[in-house]
């Protein structure tokens, strides 16, 4: 034991907030598919309110709440196994997630030169290209806060 006098004041108690327990996650996976349904549910009204068919398939509920929770769920994996297995997966996910934004607005886009999907028109390609973008940034959000990248989480407190 050492009588010598300390001049180094010792560091404020920090506490370090870890990664959220599993229900905390699916909560907040959960809360940003339900978001990014109610933002597609206003995208939709608003494109109907511009001049899409309302006869419009892809802008009915039906379709567009499948595909905004299997969007999600499927981000969600890929977000899960790029955390996991890459050095950086910050660096990656920000040129991945815009990428496949892009790549998801095709399907969409070759609705306006062919007729699979009846009653197509710009107004309805257009909210369907928005939902993509409003889908992908809240459910980004969620997994921010669901499956934190370095950096994300830890956040010091005195």
């Amino acid at each position: 034991m050492s009588t010598t006098p300390s001049s180094a004041t010792p560091a404020p108690a920090r506490s370090i907030r870890s990664a959220p327990s599993r229900a905390a996650a699916s909560g907040w996976l959960i809360a940003g598919t339900v978001a990014a349904i109610v933002a597609d549910a206003l995208i939709a009204l608003v494109s109907r309110a511009a001049g899409a068919s309302d006869d419009f398939e892809p802008l009915q509920p039906g379709p567009y709440v499948t595909f905004t929770v299997l969007g999600v769920i499927i981000g969600a994996v890929g977000w899960a196994v790029i955390r996991r297995w890459t050095a950086r997966p910050r660096t990656l996910l920000s040129w991945l997630v815009p990428a496949i934004v892009v790549i998801s607005f095709v399907p969409d886009l070759l609705m306006l030169v062919s007729d699979y999907i009846p009653h197509a028109d710009a107004a309805g390609i257009i909210g369907l290209l928005l939902m993509h973008v409003a889908v992908a940034a809240l459910a980004v959000a969620a997994y921010h806060r669901a499956l934190p990248l370095n950096g994300d989480a830890p956040k010091l407190t005195a």
